[in-house]
């Protein structure tokens, strides 16, 4: 059975203004080849509600999975939530649940629990909340969306705590093999491999280093003793790379 496939929506105006370095969806594609998840797709949209809806709409119909970054804040402009809510078709208010976490939180520190604060804990109907052991405010899933926040430390928290509760594959194995030769010069012997192992996925990634051209081979799967294999036979090929 082939792995559970994913997207990754990262929403924000700050990212399509190069203002904020974008890392989250870096990080996620990391994650989710441990966990046995292919990620497919990476989309980018601005904080505009009708994109949102749209997107995750699509995603979430050609994907197992979803998962969102930003816009769940106690500002304005943090509108996922609602555009989420409207994509499941479902209704959308502060939740006891997630208003009690919060409560606790501000309370420990002494903090005052303010209307935008309080955005934070509107949560759609029928959603489960994810987990959020840095500042307390939680994601949620609903359907097949997982609504993160996009603070980077938090993102990856809440990565870590959605992720064991789903469905998940085989693990991403992937080798490496670094050559000190330009990518044309390694292209149809490499391409030749490739078609030899239909069932593993290779790539060549050029690179400069020092002004000489070199390119990394890779080979991934998910069987550790196919792509063993086929790594075996690409040393053969090239026994000068490490």
């Amino acid at each position: 059975m082939p792995n559970p496939t994913a997207a990754a929506l990262i929403i924000g105006d700050e990212i399509l203004t190069g203002r904020t370095r974008e890392g989250n969806g870096f990080y996620l594609a990391g994650e989710l080849a441990k966990a046995g998840i292919a990620l497919r797709e990476i989309r980018v949209v601005a904080d505009d509600h009708a994109a949102i809806v749209a997107a995750v709409q699509a995603l979430s119909g050609a994907h197992d999975h979803v998962f969102t970054s930003g816009g769940i804040g106690p500002t304005h402009d943090d509108i996922t939530a609602d555009a989420v809510a409207e994509a499941f078709g479902a209704a959308i208010d502060v939740r006891e649940d997630a208003r009690a976490i919060l409560a606790a939180y501000y309370a420990a520190r002494g903090v005052e629990f303010n209307a935008a604060r309080l955005r934070m804990a509107r949560i759609p109907a029928g959603a489960r909340l994810i987990e959020n052991p840095v500042s307390a405010a939680p994601g949620f899933s609903i359907g097949n969306c997982h609504v993160l926040a996009g603070v980077p430390n938090i993102f990856q928290a809440m990565v870590a705590s959605v992720l064991p509760l789903l469905a998940a594959g085989a693990p991403l194995i992937t080798q490496s093999l670094r050559l000190m030769r330009p990518e044309a010069a390694v292209a149809e012997a490499f391409g030749a491999l490739a078609a030899a192992w239909p069932d593993l996925a290779m790539g060549s990634y050029p690179f400069v280093q020092e002004g000489a051209f070199g390119t990394n081979l890779v080979i991934r799967g998910t069987d550790p003793a196919r792509v063993a294999a086929a790594f075996a036979a690409l040393v053969a090929l090239f026994p000068e790379g490490r």
